[in-house]
């Protein structure tokens, strides 16, 4: 996977490519957020790790900069101490950390690992539920309102009584929503479900 790293210093920016190049990662390094955006590596980086105050853009523009664009590649901030308040809002509106200066090399190596695993869990995530949605939309609206009812944990005896149909009805309903969904058992279904309504699998 290949870091963006974005760091005026000549320095800093050396000691870190070194420092993760040694841990097995590619890097690309630049002095500017002027200079990232227009490199080819903009749109493919796995991580961007990037200085608050740098000449011109700031690391939080670039960020807000690359949530406009629709681009979701995490960000990871280095900031110093007048910067945490800057950061903090940073954080709030998507990026994934933020590190002070001066900071540990593990600290910054951790940082990166969590993101980029978080990150990867988010895109399979998003994955999933576009594959969902194709599958939901090849349901009734009816046999939407029993996969909704199902997963809020009602039999089918009370899904039957609550919209007026067989209890019969209710199970032909409940075998083809569970094979249309690919879910083999109730709990896989409320997964599933959760997914669909919040991305998440947990409210």
């Amino acid at each position: 996977m290949t870091i963006a790293l974005i760091e005026d210093d000549e320095a800093v920016l050396h000691s870190l490519r070194l420092l993760l190049q040694n841990r097995g990662f590619a890097v690309n390094g630049f002095k500017s957020v002027e200079a990232f955006l227009a490199s080819p590596h903009a749109k493919s980086s796995a991580c961007i790790v990037s200085d608050v105050r740098l000449p011109g853009k700031s690391g939080v523009d670039l960020q807000r900069l690359l949530k406009a664009k629709g681009v979701a590649t995490p960000i990871i901030l280095i900031t110093g101490h007048g910067d945490i308040a800057m950061a903090v809002t940073a954080m709030r509106e998507g990026a994934y950390d933020f590190i002070e200066k001066p900071y540990d090399a593990e600290r910054l190596i951790a940082s990166i690992e969590r993101t980029l695993a978080t990150n990867q869990r988010l895109k399979s995530l998003e994955s999933e539920k576009q594959l969902l949605s194709q599958r939901a939309a090849e349901l009734s609206p009816r046999q939407r309102q029993v996969m909704e009812l199902v997963a809020a944990g009602l039999s089918s005896k009370q899904i039957a009584s609550r919209l007026g149909i067989s209890h019969r009805t209710v199970e032909n309903y409940r075998a083809w929503i569970m094979e249309r969904m690919d879910a083999s058992n109730v709990a896989e279904l409320v997964r599933k479900v959760l997914i669909l309504e919040t991305g998440t699998t947990s409210k």
